[in-house]
């Protein structure tokens, strides 16, 4: 199927590894023009070589802090003519309902869902006048099914990201800019890692143990692939995705076990 991508330019948040740099491959294959951004200039020069090498798209890099008006400056001024918008950004540690204090709050907010709302406040009126705009937001399985009380910080901030796009969603499918948002469970990055290392810690159990865990908590009885996650993103971005907005699509291997 032909996306109807090529051509396009996407700004793809925190995109220097996992997700964000999954999204980024994809849209890149389908022949979008492609901004990524991090903090780690290493990993991020690294990051656009290899989605350059793999694409043959044309990859601008740019070291930014999305969580800062600074850095979400360089971002648009790197492509103020975006097509495509991917929101994204690592979420607060895990923690204590009753350790969260205001500053912990506001973190979580200045993460997961101001710099995206910021984003789109930028790029939003020239995807109208241009009649043509695709805003994705990576959110988490966690804002549709809280299970873990110490993923608050993130499901909180991830919900209301949710909340402010669905209202922006429905004013501006007219102009043929839609929002939809991705809600991952246990997509293969260092993301699961990192959760991997904590239940070792916890457990004493090996990191093939925990992983094996891991897995099976899942009824696919594994974990899902970044190019999965990716080639999702890319649909969303696509011409053929042009009648739906306001959307939640899990990628959680089957865990969600609601109707709706």
């Amino acid at each position: 199927m032909d996306l109807g991508l090529k051509g396009r330019k996407a700004i793809v948040c925190a995109s220097s590894r996992g997700l964000g740099k999954a999204c980024a491959t994809s849209l890149a294959r389908e022949g979008c023009e492609v901004t990524i951004n991090g903090l780690d200039q290493a990993r991020l020069t690294a990051a656009a070589d290899e989605i350059r090498n793999l694409t043959g798209s044309k990859v601008t890099a740019v070291r930014a802090d999305i969580t800062t008006e600074e850095g979400r400056a360089a971002l648009v001024a790197a492509c103020p003519d975006a097509d495509i918008l991917v929101n994204n950004n690592a979420g607060p540690p895990p923690g204590k309902f009753l350790d969260w204090g205001q500053k912990e709050w506001e973190a979580a907010l200045n993460a997961n869902m101001l710099p995206a709302v910021f984003m789109i406040r930028a790029l939003l009126p020239g995807m109208k006048a241009r009649k043509f705009g695709r805003i994705v937001n990576i959110l988490s399985a966690m804002v549709k099914s809280p299970r873990f009380s110490d993923m608050g910080l993130s499901t909180a901030a991830r919900t209301a990201l949710m909340g402010i796009s669905k209202s922006i969603g429905r004013d501006v499918i007219v102009d043929n800019v839609t929002i939809n948002n991705m809600m991952p469970e246990r997509i293969d990055t260092d993301r699961q890692r990192f959760m991997a290392e904590r239940m070792m810690a916890a457990q004493g159990i090996t990191m093939e143990e925990a992983r094996r865990q891991i897995a099976d908590s899942l009824p696919a009885k594994r974990f899902g692939l970044p190019g999965e996650f990716g080639d999702t993103c890319a649909f969303l971005c696509s011409v053929q995705s042009g009648f739906m907005t306001g959307q939640n699509l899990q990628l959680d291997g089957g865990s969600y076990e609601g109707l709706v």
